[in-house]
């Protein structure tokens, strides 16, 4: 079954950092470009982020520039994005995604979401 799982989220004070990861099963990631989303409530989800099946490539939306990396290990089939200087505008629902090619409208895979929340 394939398998996109999140991790990572929680609660952590603004200006602080958290490390999200994308493990997946069933699928061989390092095959795939995987995308980081994320969805805020009452709005509509975005693209934060983007990495292509080499790791040769990257790609940051203007709101995760300069505070978030986005990495992946091949060889143990996850995808990560470390979040710095984290803003309460940060706080959503963050989705890792996974297609041919970084194109944030042509995702095939998702996984279901980890929380992450920004408040003292």
């Amino acid at each position: 079954q394939l398998q996109l799982v999140e991790s990572g989220g929680g609660l952590v004070q603004p200006g602080g950092s958290l490390r999200l990861s994308c493990a997946a099963s069933g699928l061989t990631l390092s095959y795939y470009a995987v995308a980081w989303f994320r969805q805020a409530p009452g709005k509509e989800r975005e693209a934060v982020s983007c990495i292509t099946s080499s790791g040769g490539h990257t790609n940051y939306e203007d709101s995760a520039k300069g505070r978030f990396t986005i990495s992946r290990d091949n060889a143990n089939n996850t995808v990560s994005l470390e979040m710095n200087s984290l803003k309460a505008e940060d706080a959503a629902v963050y989705y890792c995604a996974a297609a041919p090619y970084c194109l944030y409208d042509r995702m095939h895979y998702w996984g279901k979401g980890t929380l992450v929340t920004v408040s003292s």
